[in-house]
């Protein structure tokens, strides 16, 4: 098979699929579903530049906060693992 004939077949099979869905409504509900969306984003209240600025350096500072607090919680297990099995290897 050449490519054009390939391409043929394959746009003939999203052809029937595009038709099928059609004629059972599907994209007419895709449709109604977006238009909906549409109307809803417009009630949405969207945040100022200063406000998005301090939210993102809110979050960055919980993130920073949250990775020192696991990097010294494992700091802290990784000693106690080691004085542990070291106690074992001496006994």
């Amino acid at each position: 098979m050449n490519d054009y004939t390939k391409f043929g077949i394959g746009l003939a099979v999203v052809a029937v699929i595009f038709g099928i869905l059609w004629r059972m409504g599907y994209l007419l509900r895709l449709t109604r579903y977006v238009q909906d969306t549409k109307e809803e984003l417009k009630k949405c209240t969207w945040p100022t530049v200063d406000e998005l600025k301090g939210s993102t350096a809110v979050v960055m500072i919980t993130i920073l906060l949250l990775g020192l607090f696991i990097v010294s919680v494992d700091f802290l297990i990784t000693v106690v693992v080691n004085v542990l099995t070291n106690i074992n290897k001496t006994a």
